[in-house]
């Protein structure tokens, strides 16, 4: 007997999660997303539609995007299908909430957080789903005590589904956001989940709701810690070349980014996680022992922080 899915449940709580964290933030900065409402024509090889949530020039946040995302197409593009390679020519339909915060003052972590379920249908073969997503933090001058509760946070949202899933989860991101070509970790982690059916489709998506609840108690303490905290120039330069990492990152490996140029999707909804000030320089390296070669030393090398 196959098990019966209801995406109508699963979209009615991605877009309340989206209105939840942007009245949070909408909160804490004291500007409001700008919203904008997008479709895609039935007829298209990608149809549906979204909510694009974003906020630039504010106090808090010099750019955040929180989007939701419903559409189905024709035929899953490769990126969904590398993992799955006997669902290749099927047709999809996928529901996604995907955010990333780039906060104006360096003492403050970019974030990022995504929650997605996928259905695979075929030509009279049974559909196939999944959940996946997580979140990850990418600090500048990180400060340890932050680091230690947005991993245990991470953890208390998984440990009513198994004591082994946590480690497990936490092992995926270190692996999954890390620049193989610059041999070096994106930020310090959290957790990271895909193809994720296996507790059935109920503890499943209650799997995938306690990350997406999780992600306020995550985050905004360690954004209300720091966001006062005074900065200067080298401060902001060092964000910035920190951030071509995080650019490096999303266009070379990101799978719902590549998933979403990939499939036709809207640009600018995909695009949202890009910084607004990026740097790169040329082999550029920190002064031994300065605050910006502790975020190499102590905090990028991957370890088990809730410990």
């Amino acid at each position: 007997m196959t098990e019966s899915i209801d995406s109508g449940a699963v979209r009615d709580y991605l877009l309340g999660l989206q209105q939840r964290i942007v009245a949070t933030f909408e909160r804490l900065d004291g500007k409001p997303f700008a919203r904008d409402i997008w479709d895609k024509p039935a007829d298209a090889a990608l149809a549906g539609g979204g909510i694009t949530c974003i906020l630039e020039q504010g106090q808090l946040l010099e750019r955040g995007g929180v989007g939701f995302s419903h559409v189905s197409g024709r035929r899953l593009p490769p990126s969904a299908s590398a993992q799955r390679p006997e669902l290749a020519g099927r047709g999809f339909e996928a529901l996604g909430v995907s955010l990333v915060f780039h906060p104006r003052n360096p003492y403050v972590p970019t974030v990022h957080m995504n929650v997605r379920f996928f259905v695979a249908r075929g030509d009279g073969a049974a559909d196939v789903w999944w959940f996946g997503g997580g979140m990850d933090l990418t600090p500048y001058y990180p400060d340890e005590r932050d680091v230690r509760h947005f991993h245990a946070t991470c953890k208390r949202a998984l440990e009513p589904f198994g004591p082994h899933l946590h480690a497990r989860f936490k092992r995926w991101c270190d692996e999954y956001f890390f620049l193989k070509h610059r041999n070096e970790p994106r930020g310090i982690g959290g957790v990271f989940f895909d193809d994720f059916n296996e507790l059935g489709f109920d503890r499943s998506f209650a799997l995938t709701r306690a990350v997406g609840d999780a992600f306020l108690d995550a985050y905004v303490p360690i954004v209300e810690r720091n966001r006062d905290r005074p900065y200067g120039e080298r401060e902001r330069d060092f964000q910035a070349y920190r951030r071509g990492r995080y650019v490096e990152f999303n266009l070379v490996y990101d799978r719902g980014t590549l998933f979403g140029l990939q499939s036709g999707g809207r640009t600018e909804s995909i695009l949202m996680s890009l910084p607004p000030v990026v740097k790169w320089r040329y082999d550029w390296r920190p002064e031994p022992g300065s605050p910006e070669a502790r975020l190499y030393t102590d905090f990028l090398p991957a370890r088990d922080w809730t410990a």
